[in-house]
């Protein structure tokens, strides 16, 4: 009688297994004994016994004396594929145990990844919401730089507009220092003079300086050349040339040409200014001009001069300028001298135009003059060598030279020197000291 074989136990776990021999033991037991009665008794072949454990398997013991070749029941020829099996179990017992622990340990170290994972996505929003804050950051700074950037340049464009009046006003002191006879410096209106002198702090703290070259001449200067003049209207000093020379001296020189240096093709801007060199060629400037003429009665002396070195002059016992919200407007009158009037017949009354301010005429003679439709004299105008000029030349719309008409009677002949000065309608009268 065979229990187990491999044979009959090819799909069945060895819990099955013990459960059968628990089910046949006793069938067994009885065939042993009939077995043994047959051949000699159960004692000769050895004793067994099994016992069903709390866990469900099975307890078999056995003592096999396997003596004198005699043959055992069938029952105890199994021990070995039950032995067999039993190491099978423990092996695959083993081998769940191993499983085990191994799953244990896989699922400790997915536990572990997860925590590793949650660990790196909180790192990645502190390190977007840490992007976010330096773009933010980044932003104001670029926006801090530009602020910067803008209030150092305001600050240096202050400080060179402070160094260029700084300068100014160290020309202007210079220039007060320098100028003959002046007692004052120009200062600001003091709070304590009384309400009359406040008015006019100008006429008070200047009335010492030579308002004009005349006032020079009377403070026993009577050498032609440069000098600082402080006009009344302004109360500031202007650079001015001074002929002591000519008909008695005291000239204030408003305007010079004498040798073509000087281009007088200006703006608007250069004519009230004033441009050239004082020493040669020069426009003083309608502003200076307007302030000098209007402080008094002044009168006009016009030199001219032409290539075969032939001198005339013009005087007018009346001329100013207004100012430039009336565009530099001419009063000129009183004619005598050695030439005849081309100037004031014509020019009297009108205002100063330039080539940039849209006058025809100033655009066709290129220089600032004047203009009545368009002149009989224009000082101003583009400087011609030798005198005579053609239409076909620089100006082929019309006449642009240094022009006074009744010298040649025509138009298109150009000085070679010419010059105006102002000085007070009252210098004759008046005796140097």
């Amino acid at each position: 009688m065979s229990l187990l074989s491999p044979s009959n136990l090819p799909g069945r776990s060895m819990r099955s297994a013990f459960c059968i021999l628990i089910v046949l033991l006793p069938q067994a037991k009885a065939d042993m004994n009939a077995t043994s009665q047959r051949n000699g008794g159960g004692s000769q072949c050895g004793e067994y016994t099994n016992q069903l454990m709390d866990d469900g398997m099975c307890r078999l013991v056995a003592t096999l004396p396997q003596l004198d070749q005699q043959r055992c029941p069938d029952m105890f020829r199994c021990t070995d594929e039950v032995s067999y099996w039993l190491h099978e179990n423990e092996e695959r017992k083993q081998q769940v145990v191993v499983l085990k622990e191994t799953i244990s340990e896989l699922q400790e170290e997915l536990r572990n990844h997860r925590h590793r994972i949650k660990a790196l996505e909180l790192q990645s929003e502190e390190r977007n919401h840490l992007n976010i804050s330096l773009e933010q950051r980044f932003h104001e700074l670029e926006e801090h730089y530009a602020e910067a950037t803008t209030l150092l340049h305001l600050q240096g464009t202050l400080i060179l507009d402070l160094q260029n009046q700084l300068h100014n006003l160290t020309l202007l002191v210079n220039k007060v220092k320098m100028s003959p006879g002046c007692l004052a410096n120009i200062v600001h209106p003091n709070p304590l003079l009384s309400a009359q002198e406040s008015l006019h702090p100008e006429v008070q703290h200047v009335r010492s300086c030579p308002i004009d070259c005349a006032s020079i001449y009377f403070n026993g200067v009577r050498r032609s050349g440069l000098y600082s003049v402080v006009p009344l209207r302004i109360g500031m000093p202007v650079e001015v040339y001074c002929d002591m020379d000519t008909d008695g001296g005291g000239w204030t020189v408003i305007q010079r040409r004498v040798d073509g240096s000087v281009s007088f093709d200006r703006n608007w801007r250069d004519y009230r200014d004033g441009f050239g060199d004082l020493h040669t060629e020069f426009w003083l400037g309608n502003d200076h001009i307007h302030d000098l003429s209007t402080q008094g009665d002044y009168s006009l002396r016009i030199d001219l001069e032409d290539w075969s070195h032939k001198h005339k002059h013009a005087l007018y016992q009346s001329f100013s300028v207004e100012d430039e919200e009336h565009q530099y407007r001419l009063h000129v009158s009183g004619f005598s001298g050695t030439v005849q009037d081309s100037f004031s017949w014509y020019h009297d009354k009108q205002g100063f135009s330039t080539p940039d301010s849209g006058n025809i005429c100033a655009e066709i003679s290129h220089s600032g003059w004047w203009y009545n439709q368009c002149f009989y004299a224009n000082l101003n105008g583009v400087y011609y060598r030798g005198g005579h000029y053609t239409p076909k030349g620089r100006g082929p719309l019309g006449p642009d030279g240094i022009v006074w008409y009744s010298w040649k009677d025509s138009d298109y002949y150009s000085l070679r020197k010419v010059s105006m000065m102002i000085r007070p309608r009252s210098f004759r009268n008046q005796l140097s000291p």
